[in-house]
């Protein structure tokens, strides 16, 4: 136990901390820590904030990460080391393409050729491009968004001035009056739909009562003798043409009656007569009447 003085205690201490910070460091880089992955030189001439520990992803699934970039002031190229997990074979033609989000964190997306058969081979080089991304979609849409200021302008000004307008202030004041009318007009068809419910058995009695007296009086209807009924009237109706034949004949008493001018004439003359009497009894009625209260002839 000599062999562990408190120096070596430190010391052992110290080394452990440093393998995990090492190996803690690579795995919050996404680097593995005990497998062996392919790693392949991407170059990129524009690398749009790219730096390491960024993501790479084939297909939208995760397969790598970004170890180190460098500018090559040579070439003016800027030369990053993929670390991709090995059991992704890449065909020859594979790109690497640089995308950011609205956020501005950087990923690289492996753009997969279509000839599995030539491979690359780890250390070979992808060529790199750069892609705008969500913040190209935005920039894209800046000058739409441009011309529509002047009009969404225009429509705020008209919107405040709406608003500003005391008529709708009225037009709302209005329209929660009708809303309270109509709050009260429902309550009333409601109570008045209830009372009707309550008064349908009765309303239904009363309906079958009618039915059963329209019934009857059908049934007595029916059981009257129409035909006899027609034939005293077909009777009456004879008798009638009859009289009224009689009275447009000339002969007998009540044709000549109305048709003879000759007694016409005489019922003339003697109502003449008759007025003519009547006018002389008015104006001297001592000729026509004698009247004595003594019993005496008046000379």
């Amino acid at each position: 136990m000599k062999y562990f003085t408190k120096e070596v205690r430190i010391a052992l201490v110290a080394i452990i901390g440093v393998v995990i910070l090492f190996f803690g460091l690579n795995f919050l880089k996404g680097q593995s820590l005990f497998a062996s992955d392919n790693i392949y030189i991407v170059e990129f001439n524009n690398a749009e904030g790219l730096t390491g520990a960024a993501p790479i992803y084939a297909d939208g699934y995760r397969i790598g990460t970004i170890l180190d970039a460098k500018y090559d002031y040579d070439r003016h190229v800027i030369i990053a080391r993929a670390d991709v997990d090995k059991a992704l074979h890449l065909p020859v033609g594979t790109t690497a393409e640089i995308s950011s989000d609205l956020m501005g964190n950087s990923r690289v997306n492996l753009l997969l050729a279509g000839s599995p058969d030539n491979l690359l081979r780890p250390g070979d080089v992808i060529k790199g491009i750069a892609s705008e991304g969500a913040m190209g979609e935005v920039k894209a849409m800046i000058p739409a968004v441009e011309k529509m200021l002047p009009k969404l302008d225009s429509i705020l000004a008209s919107l405040n001035s709406l608003l500003g307008d005391p008529a709708l202030a009225g037009t709302l004041h209005n329209a929660e009056t009708v809303s309270q009318n109509l709050t009260v007009t429902t309550m009333q068809i409601n109570k008045m739909l209830a009372e009707l419910n309550e008064r349908i058995p009765g309303l239904a009695e009363k309906a079958d009562a009618t039915l059963a007296n329209t019934e009857k009086l059908t049934g007595n209807l029916a059981a009257l003798d129409l035909a006899g009924t027609m034939s005293k009237v077909d009777k009456t109706l004879a008798n009638v043409e009859k009289l009224t034949n009689s009275l447009n004949s000339r002969e007998g008493s009540v044709g000549l009656l109305l048709h003879d001018p000759a007694l016409y004439n005489n019922m003339t003359a003697t109502m003449q007569a008759a007025d003519s009497l009547l006018i002389d009894l008015k104006a001297h009625p001592k000729r026509y009447v004698h009247f004595s209260l003594f019993g005496r002839k008046d000379k």
